[in-house]
């Protein structure tokens, strides 16, 4: 007989099938975190979108905040011209967008008119051969449905209910930007410092080049955005002079949703176009909205964006299908930059620096410790008597230490 016993319990089981089951369990638990926390999102949603956007809002009035500061302005009075500055400009382009809505809309409201007569028409006198009562009696059914399940009274509600999230979520915003604008460093210390000592440096850091890349994709989306509004909204002058402006500020406000905002708001143009002007037309304004897309396609995402958010397009249309299956158009807004700045963020963890010029020399000042109790201390032993010098030692060396004025860590840090 031989010496050797055969294996049991976990011995028995091949090794292969024990890294596969601690990889399933690892993940499932990543996967059971990750949708607890997409949950608490979706709950608080009415307080989460409204501080990314005065994130974005923020990013998008620094510079106009630093450039007031150097002019010799206060913080606060430079905060307050930036926020002001913006809601005058999109006030007036709001304006001037819905007077010229106002000015055209009878002339295409009339050629809408004319164009559902031929379309009757054709569907009386053409193939389908569809009487007057029959088209009637089609007409009132799907009214009546639409009727039905829409219900007016919940519908008015929910109305209602959306009107007032709107104006709540518009108020959070407002008062983020200017808390952002006016003290978004001390609100960023705040939030390290809740960390682990040894971890503060590191999401410190992290967040600095995580900031840069938000930067950089807002910049570059507006540079994007205005390419498409100006190509589009030319080409629709050309057909629909009086709602050329509209669709130009149509399409520079849906390019921020990356793919699905393109389509939508070229598909709206040529929709307008056909209306006013036939089928020639229409064909006419597809063919511009597609050069103009493509051009941002092939020249504007890869060189630009690109660069930007170090994105393959690939990954960038599964990010936003992602985002919009899971919180709709909100969703698809800000899938790409949450997605470009973890990017960022995890590269940099795992020992790959993007952004190298920023250096690592701009710090945060380090919360120190209350003084504990002799009896405390006992009680807590060896590794928080520990803990706490560490802690004392990274406050001195690197409490109020930063990089000089107007570098690039200062400026990362600062926004």
């Amino acid at each position: 007989m031989s010496d050797q016993t055969s294996p049991d319990g976990a011995d028995a089981v091949p090794l292969s099938v024990r890294a596969a089951a601690s990889w399933s369990w690892r993940l499932l638990l990543i996967a059971a975190a990750v949708a607890g926390f997409l949950w608490l999102l979706a709950a608080l949603k009415t307080i989460v979108v409204p501080v990314a956007i005065a994130l974005l809002v923020t990013i998008l009035l620094a510079p106009a905040r630093r450039t007031l500061e150097r002019w010799h302005l206060r913080r606060g009075l430079a905060t307050a011209v930036s926020i002001v500055g913006l809601i005058v400009l999109v006030g007036a382009l709001v304006t001037l967008a819905g007077r010229s809505i106002v000015a055209g809309f009878q002339d295409l409201a009339d050629q809408a008119v004319a164009g559902f007569q031929q379309f009757t028409t054709w569907l009386a006198e053409g193939p389908l051969s569809l009487d007057a009562e029959q088209l009637s009696r089609y007409g009132q059914q799907l009214q009546e449905s639409v009727v039905a399940s829409s219900g007016l009274v919940s519908g008015a509600l929910g109305a209602a209910t959306t009107v007032g999230h709107v104006l709540v979520g518009a108020l959070i915003a407002l008062f983020c930007t200017i808390f952002f604008l006016l003290d978004g460093r001390t609100i960023w210390t705040w939030l390290v410092n809740l960390l682990p000592v040894r971890a503060r440096e590191p999401v410190h850091q992290a967040g600095r080049r995580g900031l840069v890349t938000l930067s950089a994709y807002v910049r570059t989306q507006i540079l994007v955005a205005f390419v498409d509004a100006v190509g589009i909204g030319v080409g629709s002058a050309f057909f629909v002079p009086a709602l050329a402006l509209p669709i130009g500020i149509l399409v520079f406000i849906g390019s921020f949703v990356p793919i699905i905002g393109a389509i939508v708001t070229g598909a709206i143009a040529t929709a307008v176009v056909l209306v006013a002007n036939g089928w020639v037309a229409a064909l006419i304004m597809l063919g511009i909205v597609l050069l103009v897309q493509q051009a941002e396609s092939h020249i504007l995402q890869p060189f630009l964006m690109g660069h930007a958010v170090s994105l393959h397009p690939v990954a960038v249309v599964l990010v936003v299908a992602a985002g919009s299956l899971a919180a709709g158009i909100v969703g698809a807004l800000f899938a790409v930059p949450l997605a470009a700045v973890l990017n960022t963020i995890l590269l940099y963890l795992h020992g790959h620096d993007k952004f190298p010029e920023l250096g690592t020399e701009d710090h945060l000042p380090l919360l120190r410790r209350r003084p504990q109790l002799p009896g405390t201390l006992l009680w807590s032993g060896r590794g928080a008597s520990q803990d706490a010098a560490q802690d004392g030692t990274q406050a001195t060396t690197a409490g109020d230490t930063g990089a000089a004025p107007g570098s690039p860590a200062t400026e990362a840090g600062d926004r």
